[in-house]
């Protein structure tokens, strides 16, 4: 019973139950269904009727307090949307947590202020349906808990928020006239505890509802198809195992067939005679050569499978299958026979409406962008996902690891923080402490036992008949303990034919993979070459259920592991962490338009504040750098030159490049000029995982043609003709490679003044006075602050260049700072601020001016740059010469630190504050996008103009974006080009450096929760820099690699800045 007003007394059908009638059902382990149907799988019949639509709804503060049916006359229903969550339509509010459990931590119990959504709606049975037919009312997601009410009548229970039920009502429906559907859903409840996913809290029904009538006395209840090869993986054998419901004798027949779209011819047929009574049969055909099902060639078939007796109607359903094998053969994750690569993503089914309720076109228009993007992998990540997604996969193809609707990370807290472990301890360490502790609550506790097992069924027996899914999974982030070591055997049992993974089943005792999650590529090598290994043979594969932490301005470091999964087969690869941020749009109360919410800003305490912004793809799924990035790391197609001959790689698994077209550019830069040449060459016949020569690089450009200037070849292979996931001529891998360099770096075209004629300059003038120091020439002016030693303003033609900064004076000047990346929020950050580098301040030391040449000024500082409190800093000896004809030149002849001084630093380079009519940007380097050290991949050499808006990533939470590495100059213009600007290049022996041009101060980005956060400076603000860090991962991972840390260390570097 769930109340003391239920009058109805429902017991469990199939499952254990340890009686307790003390307790409700939301706060008893042992009772997680009552009176449900076994669950199934997936298929909604043509006799059904959808209950989705607008329902009645009331909130109760409480469970104790909330109405039952008889109560229905006198509540105050509101409407509400079905399916969908109550906090997403103005009840209660989201909470985000990733780990900790919003509520206390006395399992099975849950506070007694449980917030219960009562739904209500009527329904009528269609008049041509049967009335002695079986009546089932299903529900595919419902969160956390719920009591089901028809006419007034408890029919049943059921939890396991992602998981189906399916209730028989036909004892309960008027046949012919209207019935109440009334539902009782709890917010919180036992299952809470083992649902503690890295993800909003939200409530209600959030999956379809239907009302099904099935035949009473001839029907199909389930079925199990699967496929097996033979030795060479040529000829099949489909699998069929029947289960039926009939009162006579009657017939099973299995077809099989191509799509209807491939003909649909039939293929092979096989029938059973089943007496009355008889409620399983077993299938067996023989198939020759079938087309085989890969993620990379995703050929189906519809087997279909009748029930009939006599002369009535036969009983019906189609199911698409795909023919393949998967096993785990000589240590390594096989498909047909061949090892495979995961280059996978986790995702959380999230829209930023609608929560968990996602509507299926927002949903297919993910896993289309996941195939576009060299995505071939699908994590559930961490439940059993909407099953018509599955269906999506098996068409166009991805490889997916299903995990059942377990979690429970949140035990960890509750046991390590009473202890007080330092969060600088390493993880492994601190779980070796806790992780025991944690599992006893649920996991390894055996009075869990059936819920634990209860969730690997409904996880099998909904989507077993899915080609795409290849792996099971026993949940996440659950520790490990008898209760996984019950759910592996029963899966095991009931399905040998695919692996099994757990993470937390670190040394695979059970699972049959060893998995990781957010490794360092040092860490993935050693335990890749000890874990598992016996005089150097391995018998399980490794795979990173999540790694490459793609939270904001990231990840960092994807070739890294790239080069680590080439280096070493037995890691096959790995599902990122993750998709697609996770924020729900929200509309600010001043009229500033909205944002996408995140943990804490609707007063959820506790929570997790940005950490669920972790995706590749911002809140409204739109593809953000990280995803670029990845495409081209992912890409299966590779190329080398190698002895002056380019040579192609075939990453796929199983297909050929036959279906591929390769063309090529060749970009030439010039002084003040770029010219191109484009062809098309010949894809050679590779086999998978194969390399075959494509031509010699003089037959694309000849060593003549290539000297002395910079000269780049960019490929471009695309598909030939349309498939169902992308366009003819989609890009699925790109390549670059530098043929030619020229010592100089070649300028933009800009014509000379006066027609072409040069201008002899004059001498140049010096003004000195009390602390300011003014330099000139004929168009132009300097402007030094003498008393801080700082350049405060430029002008040229009359039109402001430079201008200072309202705070520091300075129009130009030193800078080690660059608002925080999330990667830096965790380690980075804190540490930079305990040496101040935020705060770092100048002490003049001298300052002269040298004006012995008429044609050049330079004026001589010496500064120290250091931060209060402390005792460490940088002595920089810096020259600004300015030539007669406008020329700056400014020179960091030794910049050295001293002091208690930390390692590294975010950057090294100059902030400059332009006037803000300065806002279109060229520049010759990495582009268009932004980039980092290790982040680079995707970018491209090229000259590239964008206006300094675009110049921004507009991460939906702010943070450093818009660098641009490897940049040989650029120019930042009036938007009407024959008026003022800019140029940049660098001076001394390295000639790349990196920019960034922005209208958001670096204090402004800081500062801001929300992109609506995000006020206008009045100035352009561009930063020159001869280093910047990569952004790593560290938000979950690893940080930035040692050698792509900006290092504490003695450096000279300069720019040339000339205007325009």
């Amino acid at each position: 019973m769930s109340s003391s007003k239920e009058t109805v007394v429902v017991r469990p059908k199939g499952i254990p139950l340890r009686e307790d009638d003390a307790r409700p059902d939301y706060c008893n382990e042992a009772v997680f269904r009552r009176n449900c149907l076994p669950t199934r799988s997936y298929y909604i019949p043509e006799t059904s009727l959808e209950l989705n639509g607008t329902w009645d709804f009331h909130l109760s503060s409480t469970a104790n307090g909330a109405p039952d049916p008889s109560d229905s006359g006198s509540i105050d229903w509101k409407p509400l949307t079905v399916p969908g969550h109550w906090q997403l339509q103005g009840y209660g509010k989201p909470w985000y947590t990733n780990t900790q459990f919003p509520i206390p931590v006395c399992p099975p119990y849950v506070p007694t202020e449980n917030p219960t959504g009562v739904y209500r709606r009527s329904f009528q049975p269609p008049a041509d349906w049967p009335h002695d037919s079986q009546l089932r009312l299903r529900f595919d997601g419902v969160d956390s808990a719920y009591h089901v009410y028809v006419n007034g009548t408890l029919v049943g229970y059921a939890q396991g928020s992602r998981n189906p039920a399916e209730f028989d009502i036909g004892k309960y429906v008027d046949r012919d006239g209207s019935n109440e559907l009334f539902v009782k859903v709890y917010q919180w409840c036992d299952g809470t505890y083992i649902e503690d996913q890295d993800q909003w809290w939200l409530s209600g029904i959030f999956r379809d509802v239907h009302l099904i009538s099935f035949p009473e006395s001839l029907r199909i209840e389930d079925w199990f198809l699967r496929t097996d090869l033979d030795s060479q993986y040529k000829d099949a054998t489909l699998q069929a195992t029947v289960d039926v419901q009939t009162h006579s004798e009657a017939t099973v027949t299995l077809t099989l067939s191509e799509l209807q779209n491939n003909g649909g011819a039939v293929l092979g047929s096989i029938e059973a005679v089943i007496g009355p009574g008889d409620t399983k049969v077993d299938l067996s055909l023989p198939v020759s050569d079938p087309r085989k099902w890969t993620a990379e060639t995703p050929n189906l078939y519809t087997v279909t499978l009748s029930l009939s007796s006599g002369a009535g109607r036969p009983y019906t359903i189609d199911q698409r299958i795909g023919f393949r094998k998967v096993e785990i053969l000589n240590g390594l994750l096989t498909v047909n026979g061949t090892p495979i690569q995961l280059r996978g993503a986790n995702r959380h089914e999230h829209h930023p409406l609608h929560g968990r309720a996602v509507p299926m076109d927002f949903a297919r228009q993910d896993l289309l962008l996941m195939k576009q993007y060299n995505i071939n992998a699908l994590r559930c990540a961490h439940q059993p996902n909407n099953p018509k997604l599955l269906d999506l996969c098996d068409e166009i193809g991805l490889w997916v690891m299903d995990e059942a609707d377990l979690e429970c990370h949140g035990f960890y807290d509750a046991v390590a923080r009473p202890q007080d472990i330092a969060e600088e301890i390493d993880y492994e360490e601190r779980k070796k402490v806790t992780f025991p502790q944690a599992a006893k609550y649920t996991t390894d506790n055996p009075s869990w036992e059936a819920a634990y097992v209860d969730r690997a069924r409904a996880l099998v027996q909904r989507d077993k008949n899915h080609p795409s899914i290849i792996i099971w999974s026993l949940g996440n982030e659950a520790f490990y303990g008898c209760n996984h070591k019950a759910m592996y055997h029963y899966i095991k049992a009931f399905d040998p034919s695919r692996p099994v993974h757990y993470e937390g089943d670190v040394h695979a005792e059970t699972a049959d993979m060893y998995s990781y999650m957010y490794p360092s590529v040092d860490r993935l090598i050693k335990l890749v070459q000890e874990e598992g290994v016996e005089n150097g043979k391995f018998t399980k594969p490794v795979i990173l259920c999540e790694y490459a932490h793609a939270m904001g301005n990231g990840p960092g470091g994807l070739e890294d592991y790239e080069r680590v999964f080439t280096d070493y087969p037995r890691i096959q690869g790995g599902f990122i962490w993750e998709w697609a941020n996770h924020g729900l749009w929200t509309e600010n109360d001043d009229g500033r338009g909205g944002y996408y919410a995140y943990g804490g800003d609707f007063g959820d305490t506790p929570n997790d504040g940005t950490f669920v912004m972790d995706g590749l793809l911002n809140s409204l799924h739109q593809p953000m750098p990280g995803l670029n990035e990845l495409k081209v790391v992912n890409q299966p197609i590779l190329f080398a030159v190698v002895g002056g001959q380019l040579i192609v790689e075939n990453r796929y698994n199983f297909r050929s490049l036959d279906d591929h077209k390769l063309t090529y550019t060749v970009r030439y830069f010039d002084d003040g000029e770029t010219m191109t040449h484009t062809g098309e060459l010949s894809l050679p016949t590779a086999k998978p995982g194969e390399k075959a020569l494509v031509t010699d690089l003089q037959t694309i450009a000849s060593d003549e043609s290539r000297a002395g200037r910079d000269t780049y070849l960019v490929l471009s292979v695309t598909l030939v003709e349309a498939t169902l996931w992308s366009p003819a001529g989609h890009e699925v891998a790109s390549f670059e490679h530098q043929l030619g360099s020229s010592p100089n770096a070649p300028r933009s075209y800009r014509p000379l003044p006066n027609g072409g004629s040069q201008v002899v300059p004059r001498e140049l003038s010096i003004v000195e006075s009390r602390g300011s120091t003014i330099i000139s020439g004929d168009d132009f002016e300097f402007s030094f602050d003498s008393a801080r030693g700082l350049l405060r303003g430029w002008t040229s033609k009359q039109r402001t260049l430079l201008e200072p900064d309202a705070d520091t004076g300075a129009a130009l000047c030193l800078s080690f700072w660059r608002p925080a990346t999330d990667n830096d929020m965790a380690l980075s950050l804190p540490y930079w601020k305990r040496f101040g580098v935020d705060r770092l301040t100048s002490q003049l030391r001298s300052m002269g001016v040298d004006a012995t040449d008429p044609q050049a000024v330079i004026v001589k500082t010496h500064t120290f740059f250091s931060t209060p409190v402390l005792a460490w800093g940088w002595d920089c000896e810096m020259e600004y010469t300015i030539k007669s004809d406008g020329t700056l030149r400014v020179h960091v002849t030794h910049l050295t630190p001293s002091g208690y001084m930390p390692t590294h630093v975010p950057r090294i380079g100059f902030n400059l504050r332009l006037s803000k009519t300065l806002s279109e940007v060229q520049w010759f380097g990495h582009g268009p996008g932004e980039s980092y050290p290790d982040k680079n991949a995707s970018v491209r050499t090229n000259v590239w103009k964008q206006s300094v808006p675009q110049m921004q990533v507009s991460y939906d939470v702010p943070q450093e974006n818009g660098n641009r590495g490897r940049t040989r100059w650029v120019e930042i213009r009036h938007p009407a080009e024959s008026l003022a600007g800019i140029r940049a290049v660098r001076i001394g022996d390295d000639t790349f450096f990196d920019f960034a041009a922005s209208h958001h101060s670096t204090q402004t980005i800081q500062n801001a929760k929300h992109p609506a956060d995000l006020f206008e400076d009045d100035a352009t603000l561009l930063r020159l820099d001869a280093k910047v860090a990569g952004v790593g991962s560290a938000a979950c991972g690893p940080g930035v690699r040692e050698d792509l840390l900006v290092k504490c260390e003695e450096i000279s570097f300069g720019f040339e800045l000339t205007s325009l």
